[in-house]
């Protein structure tokens, strides 16, 4: 269809699929009504609007595997001066789609048969095994409008909206007359994809059914099928694992001042655990000191481990006091199945003349449940912290209209 202008000559041309009612020019925004006559009249102008146009008329996308042109848009503003723009595509089949887009958030609409009327407001509506929530009604001024279109762009029909996110319901309500339209948040990355551009506006608030980037209840289904799985694979492959005592020897200091201690050797078999080390020595307002290293006889691999093992005491000023002990615990983590030995290197205070022992045991434990507690930790803290940041995002997304 060809259009020109009576106010500024401009001609608009596009292949509409429509029997077109109204007009409104692109250029100088005088909108136009087909009259009785079948002619197209003078119905009032508008002032262009600074609002940043993503798109414009007679542009293409390609949604739901069809190509769809824009034959026109509104740009409307409701109550808290908040504005949006609404674009009609149409395909070659005369099917159509709505694209609303709102400080830089795209919402993809299509009109639906809904028999229940929403004029009363009611505070939920259901839909396809969903309950939305009223989000706003509002009446709507119309600040601009470009392009052909099939209805009046002039009334000012009731607005009622209802979301689920990202799913929303929309009403246009005039009189008695009630159009339903159902529509899904759509992505940025989809809209340049549609619309073969990366020239869109930039986003500024929340959209009204955007979604959280998490989902937290699947977020907590994951978990918890994650902590079972951890938990039936710890049970599985520690069923039948026992503690294991490696080494249980006392080491005279005197008959290894220059030498290592080295222990029989010893085999481990199932999964990784820690090595647990204790040690003791009885020092007395003195210190001990032991090295020791994880052999791995099969690979020639060391892994080394020190203590110091301190105990001192006396009196200040009238008062006892003390510090340290004479025994010590320490683990070598992550001992994998193998055939091993203990090297141990003691030392001791060269004044400490009554402390000659040196006590060392060394034991294979069960798997440590606490790698497991601290993911079970994580997990749920994580999982508090995305539930507390999607409260603060409805909230913020609610907040803003």
């Amino acid at each position: 269809m060809d259009f020109s202008c009576y106010h500024c000559n401009t001609v608009t041309k596009l292949d509409v699929k429509i029997e077109v009612s109204y007009f409104s020019c692109p250029n100088c925004a005088t909108i136009y009504s087909r009259n009785d006559s079948n002619d197209f009249v003078f119905k009032e102008r508008h002032k262009k609007v600074d609002y940043n146009n993503a798109f414009s008329i007679g542009q293409k996308a390609e949604f739901h595997g069809s190509v769809f042109t824009i034959i026109g848009f509104l740009v409307k503003s409701g109550d808290y001066n908040i504005r949006w723009i609404e674009y009609v595509l149409q395909n070659d089949k005369k099917e159509f789609l709505y694209l609303s887009e709102s400080s830089g958030n795209f919402i993809l609409l299509e009109q639906i048969e809904f028999e229940k009327k929403v004029g009363n407001h009611p505070l939920t509506v259901d839909y396809l095994d969903n309950t939305y929530d009223r989000f706003d009604y509002s009446y709507p001024k119309l600040d601009y409008a470009a392009g052909f279109f099939d209805f009046n762009v002039l009334n000012n029909a009731e607005l009622i909206e209802y979301i689920n996110p990202p799913f929303i319901l929309s009403f246009e309500k005039f009189g008695q007359e009630q159009t339903a339209f159902y529509g899904k948040h759509i992505s940025r990355s989809a809209v340049k994809k549609a619309f073969n551009t990366s020239a869109i506006p930039s986003k500024s608030e929340i959209g009204m059914v955007e979604p959280f980037f998490i989902n937290v209840r699947n977020l907590v289904l994951t978990f918890c099928a994650v902590g079972f799985l951890i938990i039936f694979t710890h049970w599985y492959f520690n069923q039948d694992r026992l503690e294991q005592e490696v080494l249980n020897a006392s080491i005279p200091f005197e008959s290894f001042t220059s030498k290592e201690y080295v222990s029989p050797s010893f085999e481990l078999k199932g999964s990784s655990a820690p090595l647990q080390i204790s040690v003791y020595s009885n020092v007395n307002n003195s210190w001990a000191n032991v090295q020791v290293a994880l052999v791995n006889e099969n690979t020639n691999e060391e892994v080394y481990a020190s203590k110091d093992i301190e105990y001192y005491h006396g009196n200040t000023d009238g008062e006892s006091w003390s510090e340290g002990s004479t025994s010590e615990n320490f683990n070598i983590c992550g001992v994998a199945e193998g055939k091993y030995h203990l090297s141990i290197t003691p030392s001791k205070a060269p004044e400490d003349l009554s402390n000659s022992l040196l006590v060392v045991s060394a034991t294979w434990n069960k798997p440590s449940m606490r790698n497991i507690f601290m993911t079970f930790i994580f997990m749920t803290v994580f999982v508090v912290i995305i539930f507390y940041l999607s409260k603060y995002f409805e909230e913020k997304r609610w907040g803003n209209y």
